[in-house]
């Protein structure tokens, strides 16, 4: 499961509540991101 997250209103927005429209169900903006995982370096030889 994808969760987005709104940049507008910062919610988590998980795919049933989105459904077929690509807007956020709490503030109704367009603008929907899904969420990174924190990322890790590697050192290079």
């Amino acid at each position: 499961m994808v969760a987005y997250t709104c940049f507008i209103c910062g919610k988590k927005v998980s795919e049933e509540l989105r459904g077929k429209r690509i807007r956020c169900p709490y503030c109704g903006s367009k603008v929907l991101y899904k969420s990174r995982n924190a990322t890790t370096r590697v050192k290079a030889i």
